[in-house]
């Protein structure tokens, strides 16, 4: 019984309603990261203003770290299977693990956004610092940088959006869902719109993301009220209960399905859905882009593996058909556009609409090895995602991180490392064998075929050929092209220096010895989503 007909029968008895029930404990890695996030807002209305950048970075890095080492506590436990906050979070083995690579890539985008030696060569002040538009050109970022001037509201913001990417895989109803929906986008709408260079570029981002944001929200929550209507409750085990039971009201219920999928799709990137995620990943700071490309994603899949393993697991004969066309097209249209992108943001966002094809088929699956497989798949594409993303913040010219692809003509010969390391990136999205890419690539296609998915699979596999052409192309720019006179400059900080190594460590490992992480989560779908 849910807790509203709980608290109606104890009101139709003349009862006192009973007080909720917090299960503190199982909800404690979300509850550090927003108490970090709101001792941040603190930070910058009571610290001074040279003082909050060194009060916000350990704060954030002490929330994110905290956050994940009371995660595997909870991990570890023989039976990680637990409805918490009167039945509004799942704490679960998938839950737990997509919760555990958010906060860990969250804490490597963090050392992207914190960096402060990423500006023109030179010049410190990072992507985040503030400029005094009054004095001229380098001269305004110089004063700026010497006066500690920096946009740390950045921090908070990150926080609060990485508590929404928590809450919204654990989410176990809808209702619940939908607040972590917009905790996670809110804050991710203005540091979209707070890049330091190319400040029009920056905003115009922003207000895309957020009216098609807005939009695709609306549809979810109009799904959800559909399923409310079909179901009596928004809770997912009870829509899962009621299906099949009232035949009368099979087309609310599909309705409903299909509106609620629209709004989780958008988030993923998913085509016909995905026209703002080229957009926004060129224009928002490339720190926050790599925290989107990764964490976002991570979050989104977790959502809908939640949704459709909990709710519609006994609909999988109607909504599949639909998703198989949902991720070739993704697959397809993702691939092929790339081939046609000049930007280097720009191309990487179609490669990671792409990808978001290929995680589908985990989703299509619907096994605990589709489930396990994408759940290793997540973790290797969000560590080459930063990783490919802190190179792009390297690479830089007079005006800023050289975006067009011919500015990396000859990058291999100036900085044959950078350029061997993006290379390298580049071919572990290609799935070349040896690195993370294939192994998730490879496991994913395991679990499509063993669930009779054999078709799909031969899509993805065309789609990933043509998509090793344009990954191939600026293999070919950087390395047998001359270098211009005036080309870029490699202005590489303390911590995008770190940020790309554990990047290249973790593709390195994940390629050639995946067998731990793979058998994490296979443990973690032992008991699959707490119902």
């Amino acid at each position: 019984m849910s807790t509203t007909h709980q608290v109606s029968a104890v009101l139709a008895q003349g009862g006192d309603i009973p007080a909720p029930h917090i299960e503190y404990g199982q909800i404690a890695p979300l509850l550090i990261v927003l108490g970090a996030a709101v001792l941040g807002v603190l930070v910058e209305a009571f610290v001074g203003r040279k003082g909050r950048y060194w009060t916000q970075v350990p704060l954030a890095f002490l929330g994110l770290a905290g956050g994940f080492v009371w995660t595997i506590v909870l991990a570890a436990r023989d039976d990680p299977h637990h409805v918490a906050a009167e039945g509004a979070l799942g704490v679960d083995g998938p839950t737990l693990f997509i919760q555990g690579t958010i906060l860990v890539l969250a804490l490597v985008s963090l050392l992207l956004i914190a960096e402060r030696g990423n500006g023109k060569a030179g010049v410190s002040g990072g992507h985040f610092a503030a400029q005094a538009s009054a004095l001229p050109g380098s001269e305004a970022e110089q004063r700026t940088a010497e006066a500690g001037i920096t946009q740390t509201e950045v921090f908070p913001l990150m926080m609060f959006a990485v508590g929404g990417m928590m809450m919204f895989p654990a989410s176990n109803d809808l209702l619940t869902m939908f607040v972590a929906l917009e905790v996670m986008s809110l804050p991710l709408y203005l540091l979209c719109g707070l890049a330091r260079r190319r400040r029009l570029l920056s905003q115009e981002a922003a207000v895309k993301y957020f009216l098609l944001g807005a939009f695709s929200s609306a549809f979810f929550l109009y799904g959800a009220a559909l399923l409310y209507g079909y179901s009596g409750s928004v809770r997912l085990s009870d829509i899962s209960a009621q299906i099949g039971k009232d035949a009368g009201s099979e087309t609310l219920l599909l309705a409903g399905v299909a509106l609620l999928s629209v709004g989780l799709l958008f988030k993923l990137g998913g085509v016909p859905f995905h026209m703002w995620k080229p957009d926004v990943y060129q224009g928002a700071p490339t720190p926050i882009t790599a925290l989107m490309a990764s964490c976002t994603v991570v979050a989104a899949f977790g959502g809908i593996l939640r949704v459709y393993y909990v709710a519609f697991e006994t609909l999988r004969w109607d909504w599949r058909p639909v998703m198989w066309g949902v991720a070739i097209l993704t697959m397809v249209a993702g691939s092929i556009i790339a081939i046609t992108q000049t930007d280097i943001k720009r191309m990487l966002a179609y490669s990671s609409i792409a990808h978001a094809g290929f995680l589908l088929m985990g989703v299509i699956a619907s096994s605990p090895h589709g489930l396990s497989s994408t759940l290793f798949y997540l973790v290797a594409y969000g560590f080459t995602s930063i990783g490919a993303f802190a190179v792009v913040t390297m690479v830089r010219d007079a005006g800023g991180e050289a975006g067009h692809l011919s500015r990396w003509a000859g990058l291999g010969k100036r900085s044959p490392v950078v350029a061997g390391v993006f290379a390298f990136f580049l071919l572990a999205f290609a799935g070349i064998p040896l690195t993370s890419g294939f192994t998730g690539k490879f496991a994913v296609f395991k679990a499509a075929v063993e669930e009779g998915a054999t078709p799909l699979v031969i899509v993805a596999v065309i789609s990933s050929a043509v998509a090793a052409f344009f990954y191939v192309r600026v293999i070919v720019v950087m390395f047998f092209s001359e270098p211009d006179a005036e080309g870029p400059v490699v202005v590489a900080g303390p911590a995008t220096a770190v940020a790309v190594a554990l990047g290249v460590t973790a593709t390195v490992v994940l390629g050639v010895i995946p067998q731990p992480v793979l058998d994490l989560a296979g443990t973690a779908t032992t008991h699959m989503f707490v119902r």
